[in-house]
């Protein structure tokens, strides 16, 4: 109410000042309200999708974790530019990201990242972007120049405050650590300093890697253990999230929710909403404005 509020006082004040303008035929005056006015506006854009931004975790920071599917390297490699995607989303936002897991491609990409963007309403608006994702390119990888189709899952968890409390048995934990993986010094690859955690009665495994120190990683894929938890309990009491949690596994044709077209044409297609935006490139560079605040506003999450 209070936003609300705010809006209505300064609209008024610019309708009674332009009135004034109007009747001394101050043309200065008049552009200045002109200006006023299209702040006003993009404020109540803002304001209509922060009212759609009415979910109960929505103003926490979000977990978000891509996937690798069918289409061997190139999946991996559509991975990353994903990753690349959502990182740019983060840093245009104002918002801050660390790296929680990050599994590289056998030849190029990545199999799988999870990683945390921190800032107001970031769960609220990353919620939009679950499902699969799909490329069609001329393969960089294929000296024949075919044409492929990739495909890549993101999954999107809240993080949640400390007062919302997941009770974990630590009889219901297997906990395993291991030397980490990949680029990260002689520290991180020398010592077992990478933390597994297995929840035994769901079957939840998560895995943290990426800080020298065991009991950070451990700390770290606790959060992320509690986050899949929370959202698993979720998704039992909703069925149309429990719609999306059974096709999970199914990270190829006819579950995508975007399709990234390449080649022949230059197209990102967004399924549920039926929106086409043709500058790829911006698309790619972090430009998913139109298909979040898409989402909300048409309630497709």
């Amino acid at each position: 109410m209070d936003g609300f509020q705010a809006l209505w006082t300064d609209l008024e004040e610019s309708s009674l000042l332009l009135e004034m303008a109007l009747e001394e035929s101050d043309t200065q005056t008049i552009e200045e309200v002109g200006q006023q006015l299209e702040s006003i506006r993009i404020r109540i854009r803002k304001y209509r999708l922060d009212m759609m931004l009415d979910g109960r975790n929505d103003k926490n920071n979000a977990i978000i974790s891509i996937n690798a599917g069918a289409g061997g390297t190139e999946a991996q490699d559509w991975s990353e530019i994903l990753f690349r995607m959502y990182a740019r989303w983060v840093e245009r936002k104002g918002y801050s990201s660390d790296i929680i897991d990050f599994q590289p491609g056998d030849e190029a990409g990545i199999k799988s990242v999870t990683f945390t963007a921190a800032g107001e309403y970031a769960y609220g608006y990353l919620k939009a972007e679950q499902g699969v994702h799909r490329l069609v390119r001329i393969s960089p990888f294929n000296a024949n120049g075919k044409r492929h189709t990739s495909f890549s899952s993101v999954f999107v968890y809240p993080e949640l405050d400390d007062e919302i409390v997941i009770d974990i048995d630590d009889k219901d934990l297997r906990i395993d650590v291991f030397r980490a993986s990949g680029a990260g010094g002689q520290h991180v690859n020398k010592t077992s300093s990478a933390v597994r955690i297995t929840h035994i009665p769901s079957g939840i495994v998560v895995q943290c890697q990426q800080e020298k120190s065991q009991h950070r990683n451990k700390e770290m894929a606790m959060k992320v253990l509690k986050s899949r938890l929370y959202d698993s309990e979720k998704q039992k009491q909703e069925e149309k999230l429990q719609k999306i949690h059974d096709a999970k596994d199914d990270i190829a044709w006819g579950s995508q929710i975007r399709s990234y077209i390449l080649h022949p044409y230059q197209m990102v297609k967004d399924h549920r909403l039926k929106m086409d935006v043709g500058n790829v490139n911006d698309v790619l560079d972090g430009g998913l404005e139109p298909f979040i605040e898409g989402a909300l506003l048409a309630k497709k999450i």
